[in-house]
C-alpha cells in the first residue's frame, strides 16, 4: 500500500462511523426508561424524541450508503415501542458502518438532492457524534468523542453550517472563550452551548 492509499484509508468514513459507533451503542443501551422524559441540548427533542430521530438517521443513511432512496418525511417512528429497542439500535449502527465501508459506498452522489456521498457520510458522522453528545449530557454522563472523529467534522461542518442554519438544522453559532477543545468549538458551530452541559450531573 502506498502513503496515498494508506491516506486514503485513514480518513474513509467507515472507520470514523465505528469509532462513534462504539461509543453510541453504551450509551444508548444504558438509557434508562425513567430518563425517556428528560430535556436534552437539542431543544427540538426530549430523551425519547432524541432517540427515535437517531434511529431514522441510522436507518436511513445506510440506505443512502448504498445509493437506494431515503425517506425523511413526516414524525420519527416511535422505535422505543419495540421491547428489544436498545438490542435493535446495536444491530442497525452496526448495519451502517457496514454499509459505508462497503466499495463505492462513498463515490458520485447520493440522496434526493444529488449531494457528494462522502459529504452525506460526515453527516451521519456528524449526527452519530453530535446528538449522542445530547444524549449523553441529558442522561447524565459523559461523553468525548475521538479526536479523529472531530478532525474529520471540523472542515466539513464549516462547510455545511451556512446552509444547515439555513435550514434550520443549525442555531446560531455560540462565541466561546480561549481554551475551549476542538470540540466544544464543533457544538458552538451548531448552536449548542457546551457550558450549560458543561458536567455530568
Amino acid at each position: 500500500m502506498t502513503y496515498d492509499d494508506q491516506q486514503q484509508q485513514d480518513h474513509r468514513i467507515a472507520p470514523l462511523l465505528g469509532s462513534a459507533a462504539a461509543l453510541a451503542v453504551p450509551l444508548v443501551r444504558d438509557t434508562a426508561d425513567e430518563e425517556l422524559a428528560a430535556p436534552t441540548p437539542c431543544a427540538e427533542y426530549d430523551v425519547r424524541g432524541l432517540l427515535n430521530h437517531l434511529f431514522r438517521v441510522v436507518e436511513n443513511f445506510r440506505l443512502l450508503a448504498a445509493k437506494q432512496p431515503s425517506d425523511f418525511s413526516g414524525a420519527d417512528p416511535d422505535r422505543l415501542a419495540d421491547p428489544e429497542w436498545r438490542t435493535r439500535f446495536a444491530e442497525e449502527t452496526g448495519r451502517l458502518v457496514a454499509a459505508w465501508a462497503e466499495p463505492g459506498a462513498e463515490d458520485g452522489t447520493t440522496g434526493a438532492m444529488d449531494m457528494p456521498a462522502r459529504t452525506v457520510g460526515a453527516m451521519v458522522l456528524l449526527d452519530l457524534t453530535v446528538h449522542v453528545w445530547d444524549l449523553a449530557r441529558a442522561t447524565g454522563r459523559d461523553y468525548e468523542p475521538d479526536p479523529a472523529v472531530v478532525t474529520e467534522l471540523v472542515g466539513e461542518v464549516a462547510r455545511m453550517a451556512p446552509m444547515a442554519r439555513e435550514m434550520g438544522v443549525f442555531g446560531a453559532e455560540v462565541e466561546l472563550p480561549e481554551g475551549a477543545s476542538p470540540f466544544e468549538r464543533l457544538l458552538a458551530v451548531t448552536g449548542r452551548d457546551p457550558r450549560l452541559w458543561a458536567a455530568a450531573v
